[in-house]
């Protein structure tokens, strides 16, 4: 019988890896993470992680990685979805994942997808997109353009949540201090939408998207240059 090689050993596999370490940056963010502290959570000798993760950089593009395996692209394809309810579901779903796991934010804006696990996450979502007739090229702009809406959204929303658990008032505080006959209009929206929940905006916002998306759908608008 073959021997198991030390990771095997130890009972670790890539997956249990990157749950781990999800769970580390949040309990200590980006800038606590080493291979040292993700060993000892697991158990294990950091040298058994370079196994699965050769290096720190690969540490971190395994955690966008695991971030869009829980996107539901994979998952849309499986069940048949159409393009915008499956561009809906996963925009839904990478918010969710994004704002469970705010520690992860900041890699949305320093990692591009490399893993092969990745790609396949982008892949899923351009054949869904393609075989609905959308030019390739705009099949990945719109996947771009949704996924960075999503990510900055999630990141306001997470910075919203640190100053409120904070006690910081924020914006409302400086918002009491403006002389209301200078902008009137900024207030008085501020005062109508003080109601307004993070989720409602979000949602909004990819209603907008995903009716621009369909617009350019119809024919001869794919034709058109980029500006």
């Amino acid at each position: 019988m073959a021997s198991r090689g030390q990771g095997e050993r130890a009972g670790i596999s890539r997956g249990l890896v990157l749950d781990a370490a999800v769970v580390l940056v949040d309990s200590v963010g980006l800038d606590g993470l080493s291979m040292r502290k993700l060993g000892a959570a697991l158990g294990v000798e950091a040298m058994t992680l370079y196994h699965y993760v050769p290096n720190k950089a690969a540490l971190l593009d395994g955690l966008v990685e695991w971030v869009l395996q829980h996107s539901a692209t994979a998952s849309a394809l499986a069940d048949g979805l159409s393009w915008d309810r499956m561009l809906r579901r996963y925009a839904e779903t990478l918010r969710t994942t994004l704002l469970g796991h705010p520690g992860v934010l900041p890699l949305f804006f320093t990692r591009p997808a490399v893993t092969p696990q990745t790609l396949k996450a982008v892949e899923n979502g351009l054949r869904v997109l393609t075989e609905a007739g959308f030019a390739l090229p705009r099949a990945l702009d719109m996947i771009n353009v949704l996924s960075i809406f999503v990510v900055g959204h999630a990141m306001a929303e997470a910075g919203t949540a640190e100053l409120s658990r904070r006690g910081d008032p924020g914006s409302a505080a400086a918002l009491a201090q403006l002389d209301v006959s200078d902008l009137p209009l900024v207030i008085e929206a501020a005062r109508l939408g003080q109601d307004a929940d993070d989720q409602g905006r979000f949602l909004f916002g990819l209603d907008a998207l995903l009716y621009g998306f369909a617009r350019w759908h119809e024919p001869g608008k794919q034709t058109a240059h980029r500006e």
